[in-house]
């Protein structure tokens, strides 16, 4: 009998063994890894060359407002629509087709740079195309990954690619406003259009995720988008994070993104004043995303509790530090405690969510963060002039009422 049962005991721990090892041992994951960190360095040429070329041919930042306007609107609009196809059509493919998608749109726009037969028109059409695309990819993405690794691996796995993705927006803008300044706008659209089968080619190589079993008749899109809140609405716990998402995210990205400049302006007048703080967030956002890679999910729900209560006491004094001494270690931490709370959030929704509601839900989830973004912009711009100090008391208190409000549910609170 003990013979029989020894190789059953030395599977079990070689499984347990292949959970926890990190997602880079996992091929597929790898494969994913390698042709996204592909495409995100060429993306960085697209974000440097757009804003230059709009302001070469207008000279006018409204001009420019208005494209990226035009990208974020329809990602909003259509990323609830992005959620509930991804759960109909493998996410794999809507992947393939939205980066084969971009890749031509851009690829266009550098053929006509080079014939020289650009119009601003077809700027707008790119920009439209762009917010299409990432409406539907951004939630196929986040469906997609779950298939590929262990749960046990998504935390490190979602640390892994954030934190590449953060290191190409550092290190890669540089070398891509030198290749401007060298060779010029057309070949950095070139270049991007060819970065988009980096991850093209790793997604070929890749299944598609396995198909859910389907017992009942196919609902109307907007029954399946439906679907998608009933399902988190009756989970306390899911609603109840997604709540602190929308708030944190509304909370954060205008008054940190604006107003970081406002404070530059005034208190140091200087461009090079509002980088050092630009970069501080950012490294701190690194470091926060390689320590949710690394943490263990003991008492995950108290954590993050704990992460959110920190943000919002960093965000409340933002607009009372007048030296650069107090306020960059302070912009360190809260976008080290950011990023660390939005890692193990995603990953915990991707844990918690069955496979065949993922692409829905996650839908919600970006829904509550990206479309609030232009409401967040919006009110931050208004807010700020009215004062600076007041804007980030009133942020740094929503985010620590939104986070006693999720304290008070024990589902919450017992979250591992």
């Amino acid at each position: 009998m003990g013979v029989e049962e020894q190789p059953d005991r030395n599977q079990g721990a070689a499984r347990a063994v292949r959970k926890t090892q990190h997602p880079l041992r996992n091929r597929a994951f790898r494969l994913l890894w390698i042709g996204n960190t592909i495409s995100w360095t060429g993306d960085q040429f697209y974000l440097v060359a757009l804003p230059w070329l709009v302001l070469s041919l207008t000279g006018s930042s409204i001009v420019l407002g208005a494209i990226e306007m035009l990208a974020a609107i329809p990602r909003a609009v259509l990323m609830l629509v992005g959620g509930a196809v991804s759960d109909r059509v493998s996410p794999r493919r809507i992947l393939m087709f939205t980066a084969f998608a971009r890749s031509l749109l851009v690829g266009a726009v550098a053929a006509l740079l080079f014939l020289r037969e650009l119009h601003l028109w077809e700027l707008y059409f790119l920009a439209l195309g762009f917010g299409v695309a990432d409406a539907f990819s951004y939630p196929a993405g986040s469906s997609f990954l779950p298939s590929i690794v262990e749960p046990e691996q998504l935390p490190a796995a979602n640390s892994v690619s954030a934190s590449t993705r953060q290191i190409t927006t550092l290190a890669a803008p540089g070398p891509a406003g030198l290749f401007i300044r060298a060779f010029g706008n057309a070949w950095a659209f070139l270049l991007d259009a060819i970065s988009f089968f980096g991850v093209i080619a790793a997604l070929i190589r890749l299944p598609d995720p396995p198909t859910p079993a389907v017992t009942a008749p196919r609902a109307s899109m907007v029954r399946s988008i439906a679907g998608g809140f009933r399902y988190v609405r009756a989970d306390v716990s899911l609603r109840s994070l997604i709540l602190v998402v929308a708030v944190l995210n509304f909370a954060i990205a205008g008054p940190v993104g604006i107003g970081l400049a406002v404070i530059a302006k005034q208190d140091f007048g200087t461009a090079a004043a509002f980088g050092f703080l630009m970069s501080a967030f950012a490294a701190g956002s690194l470091a926060g995303m390689v320590c949710a890679g690394l943490v263990r999910h003991r008492r995950r729900g108290r954590t993050l509790l704990l992460a959110g209560a920190a943000i919002g006491l960093g965000v409340a004094p933002v607009g009372f530090l007048s030296r650069m001494t107090t306020l960059m270690p302070d912009l360190v931490l809260l976008g080290g405690v950011a990023a660390f709370l939005n890692i193990q959030l995603i990953s915990w929704f991707q844990q918690r969510v069955d496979r065949a509601m993922m692409g829905r839900v996650m839908s919600v989830v970006m829904f509550a963060s990206l479309g609030l973004l232009p409401l967040s912009l919006a009110v931050a711009g208004i807010a700020l002039k009215v004062s600076i100090r007041g804007t980030f008391l009133c942020a740094g208190a929503m985010v620590f009422l939104v986070i006693l409000l999720a304290a008070s549910r024990r589902a919450v609170r017992e979250i591992d």
